[in-house]
């Protein structure tokens, strides 16, 4: 078997994203957010998807793609037998009169660089997942294309006709294209695109440059946390999970979810990264998120919430190819009607350092971020012997999860913290109580014989989620408890390179083929807590390895193949990267100059 990458860059403002491939076709794009419907969606059918597509007249001899540094302006450079070309593609944004510019709006710029060459053009959106066909009206600059959810129009200083044909023309000078959603472009063309490049390139690296990383490979924590970044939908705070949808956990697997919601357990891991990173408004806005789902909520929380306050779609199969033929794509997402205990631990341990951090100025004590501390007290306390179906979402199964109880006890520590700061003695009990209560029902799934705690109580499975045991402190990294438990997890679900299954048991689509990489980012914060630091930095160099031409991370990574597969770029995985880098970073203790 090959080994396959996902050969695409992804652009974007924090209203929606985009996948460019090397070839600078755009090959998924939501619009106007990123739930929404593609516009652009070839990545999962070449023939309803729609089309973006810059291509050469004459062969493609190669081609290359990269970053300006420290942005998330990708420009893709392409060679043909008549010549080369280069076509940056952005989405503006940038801070102005005391609000943040992100408009629904692309931008590409084609510069010839040497040769003649030849290219011609392509633009073909649509709506409703490829049901809805776009007609083209062409005005005086400006394609318009009419008929989808709003009008989409294309503004460019080259030939509409060259266009609206798809027919080869010379590439002889800088050429234009700015694509918007709803809006008419204002101002001239070419001054209008410039200055929207420069304050972008400007944005992007004074947000990098606020950006706090250690020394240990600073580059790939950059271009990570630009990626997490570029996930946030900042018009409400929600952080989703991955840009895309139904890319198959491995081939024939069956496994093709939609990652474009914000999972509470996903954020809680992104949030930690982006605050080790000194990006605390994230956080901020977050907390606002969860005070409207609290506030919205009549029982117990989601495992997963849309990026607004609308209900989730309900999960449902399209009539599209698939990403190479794989089947099924689907929207919506079932795992939103699971019952996933861990959510409410995770709400408290990321809230707490709203209460904590004294870098954030915030009246905590009579606002509503108190009542929804008490209000996952409250759940933990009430749900604490519940089964439910953990973090691997298994859809027919319901267990007395280990990960679930792990978080009970941290989100319980968070609130014994929280009210010592506020003075609630009352709260600080019941949370101190939740504490010893939780950990009793951790040590219910310690098996003795083997010197390992498994998946749930009553359970022989293992799983890599019990990692975190030893990341999150409850297991101390120096005892003999804890190396045991490790040992019995490596044995069982690491491979020879030091990737890690999430666990190799039969579930209900069958035995995984693929393992997952954010547990492999888990493993090697395990390996640096423990003081096997080489291991850690020998296998933390190969796992980024797995990353495609501009290091982007999938969800899952084939054993034998290294291929990736799963949703991409998936921020679980960059989030592993962040935490490991830091982790090790830190037991290196690096000086400022070495």
């Amino acid at each position: 078997m090959e080994k396959h990458k996902y050969n695409y860059g992804i652009i974007g403002n924090c209203s929606y994203i985009g996948l460019v491939d090397t070839n600078a076709n755009i090959g998924f794009m939501c619009w106007p957010r990123f739930d929404s419907s593609f516009i652009f969606g070839g990545l999962l059918d070449d023939e309803k998807g729609g089309r973006f597509a810059i291509s050469p007249e004459k062969e493609v001899l190669s081609n290359k793609q990269e970053y300006i540094p420290n942005t998330n302006v990708l420009e893709t450079t392409i060679e043909s037998k008549d010549g080369s070309y280069k076509v940056t593609d952005f989405a503006p944004r940038f801070f102005e009169n005391e609000c943040f510019y992100k408009p629904v709006m692309l931008v590409r710029k084609i510069v010839p660089i040497k040769g003649t060459p030849r290219i011609k053009i392509a633009c073909d959106p649509v709506g409703n997942y490829g049901t809805i066909v776009s007609t083209k009206v062409l005005g005086s600059s400006y394609i318009q294309y009419e008929g989808l959810e709003q009008e989409v129009r294309l503004s460019t200083n080259i030939s509409l006709n060259y266009i609206a044909q798809e027919q080869a023309f010379v590439l002889n000078e800088t050429k234009y294209i700015i694509l918007t959603w709803g809006i008419p472009l204002e101002g001239p063309l070419v001054e209008t695109a410039e200055n929207l490049l420069t304050k972008t390139v400007a944005y992007w690296r004074g947000w990098v440059q606020k950006t706090s990383t250690e020394r240990f490979h600073q580059e790939v924590v950059i271009r990570s946390a630009l990626t997490l970044k570029l996930h946030e939908y900042q018009d409400t705070g929600a952080i989703i999970a991955a840009t895309t949808t139904s890319l198959p956990e491995f081939p024939g697997s069956t496994r093709n979810w939609d990652y474009r919601f914000c999972w509470v357990r996903d954020t809680h891991y992104t949030i930690k990264a982006l605050n080790d990173l000194s990006h605390f408004s994230v956080t901020e806005r977050y907390a606002n998120f969860i005070q409207n789902i609290v506030l919205n909520e009549e029982g117990r929380y989601h495992p997963l919430y849309p990026i607004t306050m609308d209900r989730i779609p309900e999960e449902k199969i399209l009539p599209l190819k698939g990403y190479r033929g794989e089947q099924p794509v689907r929207i919506g997402n079932q795992a939103y009607e699971h019952v996933q205990n861990d959510v409410y631990g995770q709400v408290l341990v990321t809230l707490l350092p709203l209460f904590s951090d004294k870098r954030l100025l915030k009246d905590t004590e009579n606002s509503s971020l108190l009542n929804v501390a008490t209000t996952c007290l409250r759940r933990i306390e009430e749900t604490m012997k519940e089964p439910d179906n953990g973090l691997w979402e298994f859809r027919g199964t319901s267990q007395m999860h280990s990960y679930t109880f792990l978080f009970h006890w941290a989100g319980s520590h968070a609130a014994k913290k929280i009210a010592k700061i506020i003075g609630d003695q009352g709260m600080e009990d019941k949370a101190d109580r939740l504490v010893k209560e939780s950990a009793e029902m951790i040590e219910a799934c310690y098996d003795e014989k083997r010197g390992v705690y498994t998946q749930a109580i009553g359970s022989p499975n293992l799983d890599a989620s019990l990692l975190q045991l030893i990341n999150m402190g409850y297991l101390d990294p120096t005892s003999e408890k804890a190396k045991k438990h490790l040992k019995v997890l490596e044995e069982e679900l690491r491979t020879e390179s030091g990737l890690f299954y999430r666990y190799k048991h039969v579930d209900d689509f069958g035995a995984p083929e693929s393992t997952f990489l954010i547990c492999a980012f888990w493993y090697v914060e395990s390996l640096a807590r423990m003081g096997r630091l080489q291991e850690a930095i020998e296998i933390f160099e190969r796992l980024i390895k797995h990353g495609n031409h501009l290091g982007l991370l999938s969800e899952d990574v084939h054993e034998k193949t290294g291929s990736q597969w799963g949703n991409f770029p998936q921020t679980y995985s960059h989030v592993g990267l962040i935490n490991a880098a830091f982790t090790i970073s830190r037991k290196l203790d690096l000086p400022v100059y070495f």
